[in-house]
Formats: C-alpha cells, sequence, structure tokens
C-alpha cells in the first residue's frame, strides 16, 4: 500500500500549507484504524524533511525517490530531525506494551531543545496517539503550548474523541475516509499479487470495509470459502445442521487457530451487513442475533471455549437470517 492511495486531499492540503510557509506546528490525523494513516505519516515526515532541506519536490505527491539522501538517512532510522513514537515492545513477553511512556514523550527533550541539523524542520510522528499514558499526553500538550519554530507534531489517532481536549485544541484536524472500492482493489491487488481469485480480493473488500490493513488481516484464510457457507446457510437455515456440521468441522483442531479467529470477526459482521437490507420485524430480529454473535464471538478466545461448539453457534444465529425464519 502506497501512503498516498485514497489520501491525496490529505496530502494536498499538507504539502499546500507547507509550501506557504503556513504549516500549522500540531495535525491530528483521524480515522479508522488501518486505513494507511501510519504509513502516510511516515510518507509525509519523509517529504517534508526532504524540501526542507533541498532542493524541494515539485510534484504534489508523498514519495520520494528511495536513492535521495535523505530517504536513505530516514530508512536507516538516523535522520537526527525526526522522531517517531509507538508503543515499546517488551523484551520478555515479545509483546508491545499497552501505552506511550512518559520517559518516551520526554526523551524528545534533545530534539524540541536542540538546533536542527540537517534543514529547519524537524518532524515528530506519534502512532498512536490514542495509546499515549496520561502523563505522557500531559507532557506533550507542554511541547504542543509552546512548540519550537518549525517543529511538526503528526499525531494519528483512530479515537480522536479519547484525546486530551487540551491536546484537540491545539492541533488541526485532518480526516481520513475509508478508501473506495476502486483504491482498495488497487491496494490488495498491490500487495496480495495476480494469484489471488477475484472471489477472494471481492470478500477480502466486502471484509475490509474501506480499511485496506484489516482486509489484509483476512490475506490467505480461504475467507471466501467460509462467506460462500456462510451465504448459503442464510439463504436457506440449513434445517439439519449439515453445513453448520461441515463449517465447525473446518475450522476446529489447532491447524485451522487462525480461519477460526477469523470466523470469529467476520460471523458477526455478515449479519451486521445483511441486516442493512432489512426493515420492520425482521431488521429487529436480524438485530438480536447480530448482537448475541457479537457476544458470543467477542469471548470465545477469553474463556477458551471449544472453536467447533462455537462455530456451530454463531453459524445458528447466522441460519436465523434466512427468510423464513425472519418473517416468523
Amino acid at each position: 500500500m502506497t501512503p498516498f492511495e485514497g489520501h491525496e486531499r490529505q496530502a494536498t492540503t499538507l504539502l499546500e500549507a507547507a509550501a506557504s510557509g503556513r504549516l500549522h506546528h500540531g495535525w491530528i490525523l483521524a480515522g479508522p484504524q488501518g486505513i494507511g494513516k501510519g504509513a502516510f505519516a511516515r510518507a509525509m515526515a519523509l517529504r517534508l524533511l526532504t524540501d526542507a532541506a533541498g532542493p524541494p519536490i515539485m510534484a504534489q505527491e508523498l514519495e520520494v525517490p528511495p536513492e535521495h539522501p535523505i530517504a536513505r538517512i530516514m530508512a536507516a532510522g538516523s535522520h537526527p530531525d525526526y522522531a517517531e513514537l509507538e508503543c515499546l515492545e517488551k523484551e520478555k513477553e515479545g509483546t508491545h506494551a499497552r501505552n506511550i511512556s512518559v520517559d518516551q514523550i520526554r526523551g524528545l527533550s534533545r530534539l524540541i531543545h536542540s538546533v536542527p541539523s540537517l534543514s529547519h524542520r524537524r518532524v515528530v510522528v506519534i502512532d498512536s496517539a490514542d495509546d499515549l499514558e496520561r502523563s505522557a499526553a500531559n507532557a506533550l500538550l507542554k511541547s504542543l503550548e509552546e512548540p519550537p519554530a518549525d517543529m511538526l507534531f503528526l499525531l494519528v489517532t483512530h479515537a480522536p474523541a479519547r484525546l486530551l481536549p487540551t491536546i484537540r485544541s491545539r492541533c488541526h484536524v485532518l480526516r481520513f475516509d475509508p478508501l473506495n472500492d476502486a483504491a482498495m482493489r488497487r491496494v490488495l491487488r498491490a500487495h496480495q499479487g495476480d494469484g489471488m481469485s477475484e472471489a477472494e480480493l471481492d470478500v477480502l473488500l466486502r471484509a475490509g470495509e474501506g480499511s485496506p490493513g484489516k482486509a489484509l488481516r483476512y490475506a490467505g484464510l480461504q475467507l471466501a470459502e467460509m462467506e460462500q457457507a456462510l451465504t448459503a446457510i442464510a439463504a436457506h437455515g440449513d434445517a439439519d445442521n449439515r453445513e453448520r456440521l461441515a463449517l465447525a468441522k473446518m475450522l476446529s483442531g489447532k491447524a485451522a487457530r487462525p480461519r477460526f479467529e477469523a470466523f470469529l470477526e467476520r460471523a458477526p459482521a455478515f449479519i451486521a451487513q445483511a441486516a442493512r437490507g432489512l426493515q420492520g420485524s425482521a431488521l429487529g430480529n436480524a438485530l438480536s442475533h447480530w448482537e448475541a454473535a457479537r457476544q458470543l464471538a467477542s469471548g470465545a478466545v477469553i474463556l477458551s471455549l471449544e472453536p467447533g461448539s462455537v462455530v456451530f453457534e454463531l453459524a445458528g444465529h447466522v441460519a436465523a437470517l434466512s427468510p423464513s425464519r425472519l418473517a416468523a
């Protein structure tokens, strides 16, 4: 996925502001998770630092040639005027910490209080600002209140309402929308190549709902096969339980664990998507089954429920979408 794909308007907004010399020091990049905001922020940081070092790239595009000296410095992680904060990986567990700590924010002091090295501009990317500890958010606020000249903060957020109101008030908000189908197809093809069937592409498109990151989590899990089974069950209700049992068998066992976890996400979403075309009592029935499916799926892993039983029960909620049962 190129960081520019689907976000041309946002790129133009920042590039034009920078070219005019009126680039605000703080920007909140807000939108659904998985649509490329973080990649956009990093690409924008590289482009602005490249332009500041000169000569500026005149095209209204984010991409900087990889052989450009600034691009090479950034790729090596050694640009002295750039900092990026995200949840640190825990050394022992091999997992990511839950928050961005106040020590990480304090670690920006060198960049903030020193003279820029390669140009007049300095850039900080925080991905995501939703993960800031309370004390870290307060420490960041001090820098946003009195930013150094030509300092730029790009705060990636999936839920801007979770940020401190004082942080929101000191930043401009740049909203990112889910990608349209054409952009999604280009991104998915770029990642998966021509070996992906049209059926698999279509189901990833539906599952992603405009988020390439979300769609790509399902890649390689034969999601089309699962969706075909759910569509058939929803169409005729699976009165003899044959298709539900086959689905439960397919998604049981240790080797099927990734597909089972994908099914936990997709089954409630399948019901929700089907409910959008309903009205009256049929809609009410569908929403009741969606809520029950959502609760079951959300607790299945935490409670270590048996996969086959969970799949069978979730498929039963999908079976309730059949026209004959919804009308009952």
